[in-house]
């Protein structure tokens, strides 16, 4: 230290007087005699010694160094050393200055470390409590308070402090600029230490007298250079607990511990530490330090997931990076220092930190994007997003002076640069205009890249999504549309990949980024153009698949419906108006541009079309302005020509749809009415001037329904409606979703359907209609309406719908003969076997609609004829129909299963007369070879012991022969958890009775439950297992140890 230097110290190994030389052994040896043995049992590594104790011990070393030969060379070294701080000293009157000041003389003494390979365990350790003794009984006295760090403050020492403060300061601070003494000094001592020279150098004159104004300047010299020598988060640390808590100090968060209160620090240390503080900030990575300063010290492991979690401490720390200090003249400069460092954050590695170190450097790039945009942009922003903006359309590249296959962006950099956006801007949910302005700079590159990785194997494919669907939910809806249709080229509202680079998939999983090869042949050229062009399409339309939530994908439809009636009315503008062969160059240009748009608008509509799902629309609005494209695109381009017949079921199936809605489909409120009101003038102007009579005569009708809030709806209307759902025309609606329970039912007091092109009146027209939609070529009957008792040639009608092509006709019939049954209609049950076979012909139907009501019109008739259906659905379940496939006959049997068991669910009791048959169906079907049909098998055997009370009888043997068979030997997982799960539904069912009921098989079962736990690979059938034992055990229990129950008996003698 710079104290020391008035009177240096002899060089290391320098004779003594008498010739001898100071050894650092002699010196470790005379502090163990000063420091008194730790008492037993002390756990603290370096426990305080008592001051009188101390001076008891330095009474016996001032007798060893006054006799012992060989102490001499100590006693000189330890007087040179008092003769440059007198101040050491020892006084009497002040016992713990005096063993303070003993310790350091000696520690002072100790110029190099004892021995080539450092100081052993033992020397170590007292080396650690002669600096602790030192620092605790020297320094920390001297302190007044609130100077220092809480807990090193001893009591206050009588006298004057000034010298002696100066004295302790300037001993400890030359001890921690050696190699053997530093490191211990500075990693426990380091806050008292920093507080003694602090209020030397910057501390008022009143805790100072005594002391030059030369030796604070040494003082406040040597402050900044152990600062500049220590672990800086070490040092922002012991900085930030000198500083003390502010005056309104916070409660704890979770997670957070419970820290005493701290004394307030004086205001001068408190300008001292901030300003020692932002120099630490300004230095080379001094943004990672003040980060690590401040979120080290949880631990790890819950401690650090507790850390990440208190956003309130990583939001304190971003705003205090956020903010410039006094010291720095230039905001431009700080922000050009500071922000590279906060960038750095995102790429921390360590799993403990990166969540915190994340979450700051987020923060704090948004806090300075919301104070200072323009320079967050500079030097946050565009760094961020360098390596996409360097290869955007619109940047400049040399690129005719690089090879072809010049990398421009690495993988490394790229990946790290999507996540870093991904960090940023998906994480930080940061809406602003300045963020979404400038990621929409680099969205076209970002989706080019999303395109390539969906063809390619990449981990870049989920980041890059992310991203996209943040930004399109974020932004305006007009920009979100703009942004899509820049996406495949329709405007210019995006940039997307430099014509001249190229994606390449890198060799770790992510892309690079390198020049493309010049292709001469123009054909080929031509055809990478249109299928870059195709992929981004395709692309596009995946994405939307993912808006349809947010109604952002049918406001793109309808973008693109609206572009193409723009087309539409070109084309006609361009039949009139043919390009002149000799216009300009620049007007072919802008023709060919137009066509292009064209090709590409039809495109999209296409595959929007192929690929989007019929729930894209959200609500009526973007209902109303579909249909209000589609009635735009028939005024303006009346259906003509080699399209007219696609143009003209375009326009049935929009007016359909509204005709739909508001024939009940959908609940119409009275501001739906003011949404369609938009239709009438195009629905107006359609009926003068389509050139079709029937379709000006619906849209007449339309018109006049939507103006009467449906008050007033003609034929026409149910007729459209009806070919939109799909039905036959005069069924009516079904409701929204056609559902089952809408379907036309032969319930009693129900009035029959209206038939808008049936009359009544006329038999003999009628059925001639009713033979016509028999035939096979028509587009399918419907179910006729029921009655209570219906006609045998209205029963044929639903025998002849229930194969029906269009499922929901097919299903309505389904259900109507279901109810039927549920009646017991004389007529239907004089059928049963009739309708058994439509039923069990219609459950090998794929619509799940149609094989479930087949499956409940099974389940009714043999709940009603058990004894006549349940043989031949036991013969069905045991061997499926000749002729079809396996994979079929699995499933038809395993629809077998489901009818199975609600029929026993429907039989009760009764069904205890066809156990036998039941168990071995359900048994043979679990050795089938489809592993769905066994498994399915063994989970209708468990629910089967279930409703039989768990009365097995004499088969018990072979369905517990069948179960220990399955879960051993079985290769599915799924077939050896349900074959478990049948022991667990047994053991828990039959409780006490387990031992009486399954006392046979009862050690097999065991032994089996501990082979599956023993060596069961899967999860679920192992916890299956220990369920069934702890169930077992449970039962054993009650039976070996029944309760024991108090009760008095009182006998009558006779």
């Amino acid at each position: 230290m710079a104290a020391a230097r008035g009177a240096p110290p002899l060089p290391v190994g320098a004779k003594m007087a008498g010739g001898a030389e100071l050894l650092p052994e002699l010196v470790l040896e005379a502090l163990k005699l000063l420091l008194p043995p730790p008492p037993p049992g002390e756990t603290s590594p370096e426990p305080a010694p008592r001051p009188d104790a101390l001076l008891a011990n330095a009474a016996a070393l001032e007798e060893r160094l006054g006799g012992r030969p060989g102490w001499a060379a100590l006693r000189w070294r330890r007087e040179a050393e008092l003769r440059r701080f007198p101040a050491l000293r020892p006084d009497a009157a002040d016992p713990p200055w005096a063993a303070a000041s003993e310790l350091l003389a000696l520690l002072l003494c100790l110029k190099r470390p004892p021995g080539p390979a450092g100081p052993s365990l033992a020397q170590a350790a007292a080396l650690r409590r002669a600096l602790s003794a030192a620092a605790g009984l020297g320094l920390a006295p001297l302190l007044p308070p609130g100077v220092g760090p809480p807990g090193a403050l001893g009591p206050a020492a009588p006298g004057p402090r000034g010298p002696r403060l100066r004295a302790a300061a300037a001993a400890l601070a030359e001890l921690a600029a050696l190699p053997h003494t530093g490191p211990p000094l500075l990693a426990r001592h380091l806050g008292v230490l920093l507080a003694g020279l602090a209020l030397l150098g910057h501390g008022p004159a009143a805790h100072t007298q005594g002391v030059s104004e030369a030796e604070r300047a040494q003082c406040r010299e040597a402050l900044r250079d152990i600062l500049d020598r220590v672990y800086q988060p070490l040092a922002v640390q012991e900085l930030l607990i000198l500083q003390g808590r502010p005056k309104q100090s916070p409660p704890p968060s979770p997670g957070e511990e419970t820290k005493p209160a701290l004394v307030r620090a004086p205001a001068w240390l408190r300008r001292l530490c901030g300003q020692l503080l932002s120099e630490r900030l300004l230095r080379p990575n001094g943004v990672q330090a003040v980060v690590r300063g401040v979120m080290e010290g949880t631990g790890g492991g819950a401690g650090a997931e507790a850390a990440a979690v208190d956003w309130r401490k990583c939001d304190a720390v971003a705003k205090v990076l956020a903010s410039c200090p006094q010291q720095c003249l230039s905001l431009e400069d700080y922000y050009g220092l500071v922000c590279p460092q906060i960038l750095d954050l995102l790429h921390i590695q360590d799993k403990l930190t990166a969540r915190q170190f994340q979450r700051v450097a987020t923060t704090t790039l948004l806090t300075m994007a919301k104070e200072h945009p323009q320079l967050a942009e500079k030097h946050l922003l565009q760094p961020l997003l360098a390596p996409l903006l360097r290869c955007r359309e619109a940047a400049e590249l040399a690129v005719e002076d690089l090879p072809a296959g010049t990398i421009l962006v690495t993988e490394a950099e790229l990946g790290s640069c999507v996540e870093d956006v991904l960090k940023v801007y998906v994480v930080g949910n940061d809406s602003s205009s300045l963020l979404l302005g400038s990621l929409q700079s680099v969205l076209g590159v970002v989706f080019s890249l999303y395109s390539f990785a969906k063809q390619n194997v990449s981990y870049l494919r989920s980041p890059c999504q992310e991203i996209l669907l943040w930004f399109l939910e974020k932004s305006e809806r007009e920009v979100s549309l703009a942004v899509l249709e820049g996406f495949v080229g329709l405007n210019s509202s995006v940039h997307t990949l430099h014509p001249q680079c190229q994606f390449r998939a890198g060799s770790e999983g992510g892309a690079v980024i390198a020049v493309k090869e010049t292709i001469s042949d123009e054909d080929e050229a031509l055809y990478q153009k249109v299928s870059l062009e195709q992929c981004h399409v395709e692309t596009l339309v995946e994405l939307l698949s993912h808006c349809q939530k947010s109604g952002l994908a049918g406001d793109f439809f309808i973008h693109c419906l609206k572009a193409l009636t723009r087309v539409a009315a070109e084309d006609e503008a361009d039949l009139n108006s043919t390009v002149v062969p000799g216009g300009s160059f620049l007007e072919l240009e802008q023709y060919h541009t137009r066509q292009r748009k064209k090709l590409l608008v039809l495109q999209l509509v296409a595959t929007l079309c192929e690929n989007i799902s019929d729930t894209i629309f959200t609500d009526v609005a973007q209902v109303e302005e579909f249909v209000a494209a589609t009635l735009q695109r028939a005024c303006v381009s009346p259906a003509r020509g080699p399209g007219a017949a696609a143009e003209a079921q375009t326009l049935a199936m929009a007016m359909g749809l509204v005709a739909a809605m508001l024939g009940g489909a959908v609940q119409l409120q009275s501001s739906d009415f003011a949404v369609l009101k938009r239709l009438v003038p195009l629905l107006e102007e359609l009926s003068h001037t389509y050139p079709e009579p029937l379709t000006q005569e619906l849209a007449t009708d339309l018109r006049i329904a939507i103006c009467t809030h449906g008050a007033c709806s003609a034929t026409t209307l149910g007729a459209a409606a009806d070919v939109v759902l799909g039905k036959k025309p005069g069924t009516g609606a079904q409701g929204p979703a056609g559902a089952p329970d809408t379907a036309p039912c032969p319930e009693a007091g129900q009035a029959p359907p209206r038939h808008s092109h049936i009359n009544p009146s006329a038999p003999g027209e009628r059925s001639e209609e009713q033979s016509a939609c028999h035939k096979p070529d028509a587009t399918g009957p419907a179910p006729a309406p029921c009655a209570d008792s219906p006609a045998p040639d209205k029963l044929q009608e639903l025998l002849l719908s229930a194969y029906d092509p269009q499922p929901p006709s097919r299903a309505a019939a389904l259900r109507c003969l279901a109810n039927l049954i549920t009646q017991r209609d004389p007529e239907a049950l004089r059928l049963q076997e009739k309708l058994l076979q439509v039923f069990l012909e219609n459950m090998q139907h794929e619509d799940a609609f149609v094989y479930l009501s087949a499956i409940q019109g099974v389940a009714l008739l043999s709940s009603e004829y058990p004894e006549q259906i349940l043989p031949v659905l036991l013969a069905r379940y045991r061997c499926p129909a000749q002729g079809t496939e396996d994979a079929a006959a699995a499933i038809t049997r395993m629809k077998l299963g489901e009818v199975l068991m609600r029929v026993t669910r429907a039989l009760g009791d009764m069904v205890f007369k066809h156990r036998e048959s039941l168990i071995q169906a359900f048994l043979l079907g679990a050795r089938d070879p489809d592993s769905a049909l066994r498994a399915s098998s063994l989970s209708n055997l468990g629910e089967l012991c279930q409703h039989l009370g768990f009365q097995l009888g004499s088969i018990i043997q072979e369905v517990a022969s069948c179960l220990t068979a399955i879960a051993k030997t079985d290769p599915k997982a799924e077939v050896r958890r349900a074959a478990v799960h049948v022991v667990v539904l047994l053991l828990r069912g039959l409780s006490e009775k387990a031992t009486e009921v399954l006392r046979d098989v009862l050690r097999d079962l065991y032994r089996l439950l501990k082979h599956v736990v023993a060596a069961e690979p899967d999860g679920a059938t192992v916890l299956h297992a220990q369920l069934a034992l702890e169930e077992l055990d449970a039962v054993m229990r009650r039976v070996l140890f029944p309760q024991q129950v108090l009760e008095k008996k009182i006998v009558v003698l006779p």
